[in-house]
């Protein structure tokens, strides 16, 4: 009896021990937020959830910036509908991420467009390896949910690790925090 309670004892210390390990590498893994805003909607709560997260800020920038010309989405010829109907488009990034390898969790924000993430997106996630860490969306959109996005991503990107993303309009800062745990 003494054995199999002290086996009992044994096993649930090294439960314990490892549930503390996993935690502790919780806590000290690097996050970086990265996001693209067209508007300003996306960078305001991407901004929010780095200081309230301690995690860094990457802005994924275009190449050549966008007017409000090329963003009239009612417009077949502007730039943004454009690039949208075409899903190979892959616009040009200004500048990559350098230090993207020392991140164990990145967030990719961006706002919804035609039902889906703006393709500049699948050049951010191309152009840097992403592999072995946690990748988790977060979309603003003011009509459209982040299904879509996901769908797109976790069927063109399967060998990434995707944790559930989720859409923030005005998110209050209760809403990031718990969304970032």
């Amino acid at each position: 009896m003494k054995k199999v309670l002290f086996t009992l004892l044994c096993v649930l210390g090294l439960a314990s021990c490892a549930q503390a390990q996993k935690q502790n590498e919780v806590k000290n893994s690097k996050t970086l937020v990265t996001y693209f805003s067209a508007t300003g909607t996306t960078k305001a709560v991407a901004e929010k959830m780095a200081k309230a997260g301690g995690a860094d800020l990457f802005e994924i920038e275009p190449a050549q910036k966008y007017t409000d010309a090329d963003l009239d989405w009612r417009n077949k010829q502007s730039r943004s509908s454009v690039e949208m109907k075409d899903k190979s488009s892959r616009p040009a990034l200004k500048q990559k991420c350098g230090n993207i390898s020392q991140y164990d969790v990145v967030y990719i924000g961006f706002p919804i467009w035609w039902n889906t993430a703006p393709t500049i997106i699948n050049t951010f996630i191309e152009s840097h390896d992403l592999k072995g860490k946690t990748v988790i969306f977060f979309a603003t959109s003011g009509g459209n949910d982040i299904t879509g996005a996901e769908k797109n991503f976790r069927a063109a990107y399967p060998e990434l690790n995707w944790a559930p993303g989720r859409l923030l309009n005005s998110p209050s800062d209760k809403e990031i925090k718990e969304f970032m745990k």
